[in-house]
């Protein structure tokens, strides 16, 4: 395989295996931000508990998803994907934060090249 593609699959890889857990771990401390700021008030309205709450449970998910990217990242990076594809539809429908929308959409479509890459090299390992 083209040491190139190596490299950039690695790298993504990584990314999305060790971003996820950090943002995820984060929902506990907020450290790098107040992670229920990102949560509109309608929908904080509509949760039967306290917004830092659901913020941990997102947490977990987080980190259960990024290692899943580390351990079978096929599967974890179509998690991933769909995880930030919803993040971001969460943030345009409330019309807040739609810039942290856009770059997680763009972040999704990474997500999802990664794993469409591991796609090909297993089809390649078949043949």
């Amino acid at each position: 395989m083209n040491s190139n593609v190596q490299l950039v699959k690695n790298i993504l890889k990584y990314t999305f295996g060790l971003v996820p857990i950090v943002a995820g771990l984060d929902k506990f401390t907020n450290i790098l931000t107040d992670w229920s700021q990102y949560i509109s008030e309608g929908f904080a309205g509509m949760l039967p508990f306290e917004p830092t709450t659901f913020m941990m449970i997102v947490g977990v998910i987080e980190v259960i998803a990024g290692v899943l990217v580390l351990t079978k990242t096929k599967i974890g990076a179509y998690v991933v994907s769909a995880w930030l594809v919803g993040i971001a539809l969460t943030l345009i429908f409330s019309w807040s934060y739609v810039d942290v929308a856009v770059r997680d959409l763009v972040m999704a479509i990474a997500a999802f090249s990664l794993a469409k890459l591991y796609e090909d090299n297993q089809t390649i390992a078949k043949n």
